[in-house]
Formats: C-alpha cells, structure tokens, sequence
C-alpha cells in the first residue's frame, strides 16, 4: 500500500466516525454504557472512601449551630475516634456507598451518553463540545443521577449525624422513615440538591474536559498523565462545590431536620433560619474550608479512576 494511501486511511480513523452495520454498532453501545457504569462505580466508590471522615465531621458541622474551624473539625475527628472506635470514621460509608456507587456510576454514563448527543446535535465529537453544550452535559448528567438515588442520598445523611442505637442499618433507616415521617420525607431536600448539583456537576465536568483539552491543544500528548489528570479532577472540584456549596448546607439540613430538632420548612425558610442564626459566612459557607481539602481529593480521584478505567476496559476489549 503507498504512503499516499496509508495516510488517507490514518485520516479516516482519526477524522471520521466508522461506518459499522446495525447490529454491530447496537452491540458496541452497550458495551460502552456498561463500560462507563462499571468505570464510575468504581471512580465513585474509591473517592468517597478516601474522604468518609471528612465527610462525616463536614456533615456533623452543616447539620448544627456549632461554629466550624479546623481545630474544632479535628476535635469532633478525635473524640469520635476514642468514643466511638477507628471504624466509626466511616459511620454511615455503606449508606453512603449504596449511594454512591449507582450515584457514580449513572452520572459518569448519562455524562458520556449526553456527550455523544449534544455532540450530535452540535455537529462535534463528543470530546470537542464547544462550551456551552459541555457545560450542559455536565449538568444534565448530575441532575439524572440525583433524582434517580436521591433517597440513598437522604438515608446516608441521617446516618452521619445519629448515633448508632438510633439506625442500626440502612433498612432500618428506611422503615423508621416510612413509619414515623412518611414516605414523603425520603424526598425533602430534594429541590435544594437539584438546585446545587446543577452548578456543581455542569462546572466540574467542564472544568475537567476544559484542562484535558487545553492539555491536548499545548502539550501535543493525547492523554495526560494520571497525576496530570489528578490536578485537573482537583480543580474541577474545587470550582464545582465552592459555587454550589450554600445549596448543599441547605439540603443537609432539610435531610436531618427530624433528628436534629430543626423545624422542617422550604428552602426559603430554611436559608433565611441559617443566615439570621449563623450568618452567611458562618452559616451556608460552615465547613467549605473542609470541602476544599475533601472536595478536590475526591474529584480527582473519582475522575482520573474513570478515565484510566476506561481506557483499560477499551485495552481489554480490543
């Protein structure tokens, strides 16, 4: 075969989507929602792990009127620990898993699905939305996921902020809901954490495939190196819980007000209870300080685990 040829063919692999017959084209789809579902489990699994003590002690924080600092922080971390034992760090990690696994694994799939579509649309690949629909992508993502898990998400919160004779198990959260506050309760909160995770998703997955693509444009490598791809996860993080963050205390509280002696409002209301008790830096920003340590630990984690993830599973089936 001639040179000439040979780079038309490398141009076509490159520049063109194959045209693959029906059934092999349906066949190769599924494989890639499963790919993408296996990926984010794990990404999701993996990040949350890493940072459940934080989480529980940020949560602890969001969920009273204590005034949050770091060596308070390390204080409630401590005394937990001599109280309570090493393994009530992660009080509430398999509520949080059982979230946090269909969570991850839905969102980094619906993102890679809304990817492809938008770009469709668009007339782009899905790596090289212009920013608007990435943006989107992102949000739409996000939003897909929490509505699916948001009881999970609501179950995991009780769990961090009550002691162990209260919920013995996730289940056992479920019925004392069901029984004592109604179903309805597994879905208070719900509003404020669509609100938030609108910005948080839509900036964090456009913050992410923004840097791997500025990447590819100055480095001229196609992919980043995984500390390269850390970083990135980190700020994508970073950006995405500091604009959406007053939203999540907000959630946080509608979530335990039958445990914590809050009264159940609207966002409004309880918004307004924060500011008027707490302040609005004491109050909806309590414990950022603690997000932006767990936060981007966790986003880059989540994010460089996908992506390798992904391209070992393409190893694998080629």
């Amino acid at each position: 075969m001639g040179n000439g040829v040979k780079e038309g063919v490398v141009r076509l692999r490159e520049d063109a989507e194959p045209v693959l017959p029906a059934h092999v084209s349906s066949k190769s789809d599924h494989r890639q929602v499963l790919s993408s579902l296996l990926s984010g489990a794990l990404a999701g699994a993996l990040a949350k792990t890493a940072v459940a003590p934080l989480d529980r002690t940020k949560i602890i924080f969001q969920v009273s009127s204590k005034r949050f600092s770091a060596k308070e922080a390390f204080r409630v971390l401590y005394f937990t620990y001599l109280n309570e034992g090493f393994l009530s760090l992660w009080r509430g990690n398999s509520a949080t898993m059982v979230r946090v696994v269909p969570y991850a694994a839905i969102q980094f799939s619906a993102h890679e699905e809304y990817k492809r579509l938008l770009g469709s649309y668009y007339g782009f690949r899905g790596e090289a939305l212009p920013p608007w629909p990435r943006l989107l992508a992102g949000a739409l993502a996000g939003t897909t996921a929490a509505s699916l898990t948001y009881p999970l998400d609501l179950v995991r919160a009780r769990m961090a902020v009550t002691p162990k004779e209260m919920y013995s198990n996730i289940f056992h959260v479920f019925i004392r809901i069901s029984r004592e506050e109604g179903l309805k309760t597994l879905y208070h909160g719900f509003i404020p954490t669509v609100l938030g995770v609108i910005p948080y998703a839509g900036l964090s997955f456009f913050t992410y495939e923004t840097l791997k693509s500025l990447h590819r444009e100055y480095s001229g490598r196609p992919q980043p190196y995984p500390f390269e791809r850390m970083i990135f996860g980190a700020c994508a993080g970073l950006i995405g819980q500091s604009a959406s963050y007053p939203l999540d205390v907000v959630r946080r509280r509608m979530q335990t007000a039958g445990v914590t002696g809050h009264q159940r409002t609207s966002i409004v209301r309880t918004m307004q209870t924060i500011m008027r008790e707490e302040g609005v830096v004491h109050g909806l920003y309590k414990g950022l300080s603690m997000n932006w340590l767990k936060g981007p630990i966790a986003v880059g984690i989540s994010f460089t685990t996908f992506d390798l993830m992904q391209i070992l599973l393409r190893h694998l089936q080629s």
